[in-house]
């Protein structure tokens, strides 16, 4: 019974780490996606936040 209860625990336990790492995935992937843009071709200048 012991062993049950801790394969259930582990079972859970991989599926939220699971679940955690596709959100930061997902977060790193949408700020990445929002921050390239394009600028045209030449000097670039550095984005300032007003």
């Amino acid at each position: 019974m012991l062993i049950y209860m801790l394969a259930t625990a582990m079972t859970v336990a991989m599926l939220i780490a699971t679940l955690f790492g596709l959100h930061q995935e997902a977060q790193r992937i949408r700020v990445k996606a929002t921050t390239k843009r394009f600028e045209g071709f030449g000097l670039r200048k550095p984005y300032r936040h007003y």
